[in-house]
């Protein structure tokens, strides 16, 4: 029997614009020069730059969040 779970599901739809526009800013911030639309072409290295300090900034903006509380 197939899995019917979609884990590509948007929890959150409103959300996407934030994330694209932040993807952006950290792509600029690391030095790689994002495109509108397809990025395909850039390198996995680059790629997992930027992938990898969206979350190093969500993880910390949620530990900030966390101690002043």
């Amino acid at each position: 029997m197939a899995n019917t779970n979609n884990s590509n599901k948007k929890l959150v739809p409103e959300a996407m614009n934030a994330l694209d526009k932040f993807k952006y800013e950290v792509a600029s911030e690391v030095g790689v020069n994002l495109k509108d639309g397809y990025n395909g072409d850039i390198s996995s290295r680059d790629a997992g730059k930027i992938g990898g300090n969206m979350v190093k900034k969500m993880i910390q903006q949620a530990e900030n969040q966390m101690i002043n509380r």
